[in-house]
């Protein structure tokens, strides 16, 4: 698995659940803006590597600084903190990130693999978006990218019909979804419907005094079930990123239909959007989309790794 992160507060879910997953080798981390800065979600996935105690080199590689078209429109202060990780503290990275930029990174170890790598992309989709420009043949030489991103059949969570990964940086999106890799998309549609609670939280949370990842897990979450208490009423949130590392590695968990998804690249209300016609059956198709979530199977999953 190559993980791409723009590290916020799921993303650090997402980051920990793939690491602490027996039969899961994370080949490495790309880093990329979107809830926070480019160089403020590598130091912060430096950090939770080291957290984890992965038993093995986990290598990161930085990517991009912004869209591929515009200009960024700053970090997600509200839902992830002024540090992305709900302003929480960790103490600084031992490691350092590659020399290699993320995009050459993922061309290279795709290469390096033929088939075998799947990559799971939890943010805005510009390092994949460079590296099928500067080699487009690693289309074909994917097993599978499974990305958290976008909203077919339910509101989007930046404009009514945008998610945020995709409205980051649309562009990218369309170049992916029109490069022929296999897709499975995990998107609201399925995410919002895996909810976690105080009840979570507590258990999560759990641990000695000394216990730094159960204290940083609490920290965190804490940090977004407020931020979700504020924007959408209710004191939990919905485990958007961790679900589609959860996804790589058991697709039974959710139901997909194969769709052809069109990314709007031009429209003024609706830039960002993912489309899917579904007046007919299509004649082509570019994405598995996850439509139905095993919820309770999955939350049980990623709660028996992280307070294990």
């Amino acid at each position: 698995m190559i993980l791409d992160v723009d590290t916020g507060i799921d993303d650090s879910l997402a980051i920990l659940l793939a690491l602490k997953t027996e039969h899961v080798v994370v080949e490495g981390i790309t880093t990329v803006f979107g809830n926070t800065s480019v160089e403020q979600a590598t130091r912060n996935t430096l950090q939770v590597i080291g957290l984890a105690d992965a038993p093995y080199e986990v290598p990161v590689a930085k990517g991009a600084a912004g869209p591929l078209f515009g200009e960024w429109g700053g970090p997600v202060v509200h839902i992830h903190g002024d540090n992305g990780i709900g302003n929480c503290e960790l103490p600084w990275p031992e490691q350092e990130p590659l020399d290699e930029k993320a995009a050459d990174f993922i061309v290279r170890k795709v290469n390096e693999n033929p088939d075998a790598l799947t990559l799971v992309f939890v943010g805005p989709l510009t390092n994949l978006a460079i590296a099928l420009a500067k080699d487009p043949s690693i289309a074909s030489k994917v097993k599978r990218l499974v990305l958290m991103g976008g909203a077919v059949k339910v509101p989007g969570n930046v404009t009514p019909v945008v998610e945020a990964n995709i409205h980051s940086d649309p562009e990218a999106a369309h170049r992916v979804f029109e490069s022929g890799m296999p897709i499975t998309m995990v998107g609201l549609d399925v995410t919002m419907k895996t909810i976690i609670g105080k009840s979570h939280l507590d258990r999560l949370a759990a641990g000695t005094a000394s216990a730094r990842r159960p204290q940083f897990i609490g920290g965190i979450l804490s940090y977004y079930f407020e931020a979700y208490l504020k924007q959408d009423g209710f004191y939990g949130s919905p485990l958007h990123d961790p679900l589609a590392v959860a996804v790589a590695v058991d697709p039974s968990l959710v139901q997909t239909e194969e769709v052809y998804i069109r990314i709007e690249t031009k429209g003024e209300l609706s830039y960002g959007a993912t489309i899917a016609d579904f007046r007919r059956p299509p004649e082509r198709t570019n994405a598995s989309l996850c439509t139905e979530v095993d919820s309770e199977r999955f939350v049980e999953y990623f709660m028996n790794v992280l307070s294990s």
